[in-house]
């Protein structure tokens, strides 16, 4: 068995999962084929020309080899978790990293596969920017890199379109009702409820709304052939209305 395959192995298993709960719930349509066609471009980047990016390597503040398990697992999940927040704001700041993540948001109906529908470039800015950045403030060792693998399953969950909503709790830990909320086509709920596992990020920086409705999702254009989510960004405002085009503004 490769590495790529058994890194991917619990992916695929709880994505297939979340698939049938959800088709039990609530049989909707969902644009599943642009889904996996840019779930499998991102993987065949990743595994053919993301290595080719120059690894930075600087000296961690921390190093999670030196502390206890327990202790540095939970601070490099907080600083990654950090990161992407931050990385997540910038996608809906910068016009051209919108112009990427709105891919994304594209989706007519979020579901489960929703997770794997971003662009294959943002993968290659991650790499250059958050990620080393990250390291830098803790050095993982392979045991934190992997029980960290595991706890990013939960990104599954809350794309999904299970009625999870811990209401007034709902600042512990981004659900699929506080995420919907983010993907949400009404103005009054854009820019809001940007955390990837932890809301206290939206609380502190002015951002967090407690999910209160489940609201439709989506954008005027979505990708309507392969080559156009190949192409995503330089087509994705093609036809779009200009709500739509300062969707990305804060």
């Amino acid at each position: 068995m490769s590495m790529w395959t058994l890194v991917s192995l619990p992916t695929l298993i709880v994505t297939l999962i979340l698939i049938i709960i959800e088709r039990r719930h609530n049989p909707a349509s969902t644009d599943w084929l642009h889904n996996l066609e840019t779930w499998g471009i991102a993987r065949l980047t990743a595994i053919s020309v993301l290595p080719l990016v120059p690894q930075l390597h600087y000296a961690a503040l921390v190093d999670g080899a030196k502390l206890p398990f327990w202790l540095a697992l939970p601070l490099f999940v907080v600083v990654i978790d950090l990161g992407e927040y931050v990385f997540h704001r910038a996608q809906h700041r910068i016009p051209f990293m919108w112009a990427m993540h709105s891919l994304h948001h594209s989706d007519p109906d979020m579901n489960v596969l929703t997770s794997q529908r971003h662009f294959w470039g943002d993968q290659f800015i991650k790499a250059l920017t958050i990620w080393p950045a990250s390291m830098m403030i803790i050095g993982p060792t392979p045991a934190m890199i992997g029980a960290f693998g595991l706890i990013s399953l939960w990104n599954l969950v809350l794309h999904s379109r299970l009625p999870i909503n811990f209401g007034r709790l709902s600042w512990l830990l981004n659900t699929p009702s506080y995420h919907r909320r983010h993907h949400s086509r009404l103005p009054e709920h854009y820019d809001t409820n940007f955390a990837a596992l932890f809301p206290i990020f939206d609380v502190i920086c002015g951002t967090y709304y407690r999910p209160t409705s489940f609201p439709p999702t989506g954008l005027e254009r979505h990708p309507e052939g392969l080559a156009e989510v190949i192409a995503w960004p330089l087509i994705w405002d093609k036809k779009l209305s200009e709500n739509q085009q300062n969707y990305r503004f804060l």
